[in-house]
């Protein structure tokens, strides 16, 4: 039903005087208390003092206008609640009976610890959440917030483990639609824009999951902030070049010049979002290859031995 809290209570008094003549006749002592009960309804309609009303719904499909909105209303409080089986079974909702996976708990709940913030190294909180992308695999977002400087960083790593073979993503940008794609750039990840030469080696601005336009304009700021472009030591050649180069970032990030855009990932945990998946995307191109030597090396897995190395290490003992 949709009304007012008055309407509620007419409809209670209403309800409780219609068979008030019945009772008069038959029980009057019975009667007499519920007229006591009608007359305290009807002060709470002039509200004379003030009385709590409690909507109390299992189906969570009930609500309270806030006459305040956007802003909060003090006096009125919302509360959110698991079910009772019992509640669960009134509702007709089939019962889970299996225990809880503590791992799917672990993708439900920001995780949070101590740690110190990397500008002023005052005690900070760092929370983490492990997320799954769609059509991709988990990755684990963590952010720190410092209260004292204000710091602010986030990082993303990658919940899986190092692919069998490195990725190769080229985005060919036609339309400003694109800036609006979901990037997950892995601290593995090289960029390159062949249009600007530009190309970003791995490690730099780390793991982040953003944007195209995002990501552009975290390039954008950390060109800006090259310290040989900035005091003394800037040559008003490079100045006017690395202007020149921001310029036209914003310009493919705008939707004014169409570019490449090429992430380049040997440990294959980086993604860019296809806008028609399931389908093929006719701008976005996938290639999967075999590593080098060098980005073995690089990636530390030249050395790694994950078979036999218990056989190997047993004679020495």
């Amino acid at each position: 039903v949709l009304t007012t809290i008055e309407g509620i209570i007419d409809r209670a008094v209403a309800g409780l005087e219609q068979d008030q003549p019945v009772r008069r006749a038959t029980d009057e002592e019975v009667a007499s208390k519920i007229d006591e009960f009608i007359g305290k309804l009807k002060q709470l309609k002039e509200v004379r003092s003030s009385f709590t009303f409690i909507v109390d719904d299992p189906s969570g499909n009930s609500f309270v206008e806030n006459p305040h909105a956007p802003r909060k209303d003090d006096a009125l409080a919302v509360t959110h609640y698991r079910r009772t089986p019992q509640q669960a079974a009134l509702l007709g909702l089939e019962l889970d009976e299996k225990p809880a996976d503590p791992a799917e708990d672990l993708r439900n709940e920001v995780l949070q610890f101590n740690t110190n913030c990397p500008e002023c190294n005052a005690p900070a909180n760092t929370n983490m959440k492990l997320v799954q992308i769609p059509h991709f695999k988990e990755v684990i977002i963590m952010a720190t917030n410092c209260d004292s400087c204000g710091h602010r960083t986030n990082e993303v790593k990658s919940g899986g483990a190092i692919e069998p073979q490195g990725t190769r993503i080229t985005l060919r940008i036609t339309d400003p639609s694109d800036m609006t794609r979901d990037i997950l750039k892995s601290e593995t990840c090289s960029v390159e824009i062949p249009e600007l030469e530009f190309e970003l080696g791995m490690g730099v601005l780390g793991g982040k999951f953003t944007t195209l336009e995002g990501l552009l304009k975290d390039i954008a700021d950390l060109v800006e902030r090259n310290p040989f472009t900035l005091g003394d030591s800037s040559r008003p050649s490079k100045t006017e070049k690395l202007r020149e180069f921001v310029g036209k970032l914003h310009e493919i990030a705008e939707g004014k010049t169409k570019a490449h855009f090429i992430m380049d990932d040997p440990a294959g945990n980086s993604y860019l979002q296809n806008v028609y998946a399931p389908e093929e995307d006719p701008e976005l191109k996938v290639e999967r290859y075999e590593r080098t030597f060098e980005q073995n090396e690089d990636l530390g897995l030249n050395d790694m031995k994950t078979e036999g190395y218990e056989s190997e290490g047993a004679p020495g003992r």
